[in-house]
Parts: structure tokens; sequence; C-alpha cells
């Protein structure tokens, strides 16, 4: 597979992963020390994604991707359009993913409207 392939499937796995929720993915694919909006955030992101509680989402689909490949790295850049009870909205991300000995992990984002 190739590192579009590999990330287009990752990317696939989280717009999964945010519907679940399934704080697993975040736990396993956002580096440690992954800078979201310039902040340490992998706990917040996690926990955020713990099952329980009421539905965040009903629906979530991404579009308009771009991916970078830079051999061990890649770039993305898409929207996502959410629905559920507290209404629709869309946002635009861009990601940096790295290919870590563990696997591929978020290093680096951004969300904007």
């Amino acid at each position: 597979m190739s590192t579009v392939d590999d990330i287009k499937a990752l990317e696939e796995r989280l717009r999964l992963a945010e519907l679940g929720p399934d704080p697993a993915f975040f736990e396993a694919h956002l580096a440690d020390d992954a800078l979201l909006d310039g902040q340490r955030a992998k706990a917040m992101v996690v926990a955020a994604h713990q099952p329980g509680g009421p539905v965040k989402f009903t629906k979530v689909e991404m579009s308009d991707f771009d991916i970078i490949d830079h051999g061990s790295a890649a770039v993305v850049q898409c929207r996502g359009h959410y629905e559920g009870p507290k209404g629709a909205f869309s946002l635009k991300f861009m990601r940096v993913w790295v290919k870590k000995p563990q696997g591929w992990q978020i290093v680096a984002g951004t969300v904007s409207k």
C-alpha cells in the first residue's frame, strides 16, 4: 500500500472513531506530544471520545481531501461536515501524519471554520 492509501484508510477510521466514539483510535493514532491548534491536546481528545453520555454526532462526512505524500510523513487537508443533537456544522482540517515504529500517528493539526 502507498502512503496515500494508508492515510486514506486512517482518515476513514478517524471518521468512524468520531461517530463511535472510539477513544482507542485516538490513543493509538495521536502522538503523545501532538500539537492540535498549538496545544498538546491528546488527553483532551481521548477524554472527549469516551463512550457513554449523550450522543455527540449522528453523521460525520469528510470531503475535499488533499493528501501530500512526504514518504514517512503526510499532510492532509480536508473538510468535515458534522450533524448531531446540537445541530450541524462544517470545519476545515489540516493534519500532519508521521510514520513511527508503532505506526502512523498524527503529530500536528489545525481546525477552522
